[in-house]
């Protein structure tokens, strides 16, 4: 497994495009901060952190759509992993205290329709709804993850694969 970086801790008070924070005190439901525009569906202990890769988001911008990090309401942007490694039930540690695990690839909402038609089809495919990583969209529209072991994350730390 590979290992990279955290580029971007990100935050906002509800909706897509998070802001870029210093750090942040990860716990248990999330960052402390972060907020959630339906926390119906987004939000909880399965899915505390929204994690996507910088390589992912520059991709995307790559086809047109006008994305920058945190515009995909990621919490957690980084660089050096192969989203194509990801799978649920991996531990991944970032810096030295925090552990979270992946539980499941993140589905598409409207509100990324602000970034323009296509933008779903982009990063969600029937493969990826099935769990399946070959799909080569696989970990585009970001993973989300539970928070085992929480602490504070910033961005320069490091991301190592734990199990």
């Amino acid at each position: 497994m590979s290992s990279g970086e955290v580029v971007q801790v990100s935050i906002s008070q509800g909706g897509v495009r998070k802001s870029a924070i210093p750090e942040g005190n990860l716990t248990i439901l999330g960052l402390e901060g972060d907020s959630h525009a339906h926390p119906e569906v987004h939000g909880g202990p399965l899915q505390a952190v929204l994690w996507i890769t910088s390589e992912g988001i520059e991709e995307l911008a790559g086809l047109g759509f006008p994305l920058a990090y945190g515009s995909l309401g990621e919490n957690l942007t980084s660089r050096g992993i192969d989203r194509r490694e990801w799978r649920a039930g991996q531990h991944w540690r970032i810096g030295t205290e925090v552990i979270i695990e992946i539980t499941k690839p993140r589905a598409p909402c409207q509100a990324l329709n602000v970034y323009g038609p296509g933008i779903q089809a982009a990063i969600y495919d029937v493969l990826v709804q099935n769990g399946d990583p070959s799909s080569s969209k696989w970990g585009l529209g970001g993973l989300y993850a539970s928070v085992v072991r929480p602490g504070t994350i910033r961005p320069g730390d490091e991301i190592a694969f734990a199990g």
